[in-house]
């Protein structure tokens, strides 16, 4: 299943300007990082009203963006199985 998932990102990706990403997840914030240079070299950010933060260097160029309560972008049936496969001490 996780495989399926992560396929459908592709058209995605392909679409995207951004060549390279770099993702991490941190499920205890419920926080979702893409980044698009290695390592991370943001030194503005600007958040928008749906909790999404969009990184800058220093030459005003998108460098990643952070996401706040990432789980708000899954649809239902989409939580059940992510918090089934979480385990329920996590399921909050």
């Amino acid at each position: 299943m996780e495989e399926v998932e992560i396929v459908k990102m592709v058209p995605h990706v392909i679409r995207s300007m951004q060549r390279k990403i770099w993702i991490d997840y941190d499920k205890d914030a419920d926080v979702l990082y893409m980044n698009f240079t290695y390592l991370p070299k943001a030194v503005e950010h600007d958040e928008d009203e749906n909790g999404i933060v969009k990184n800058y260097d220093e030459k005003g160029n998108l460098t990643g963006l952070t996401i706040i309560a990432a789980k708000r972008f899954l649809k239902a049936k989409d939580k059940e199985w992510s918090l089934g496969r979480l385990g329920t001490d996590n399921a909050a």
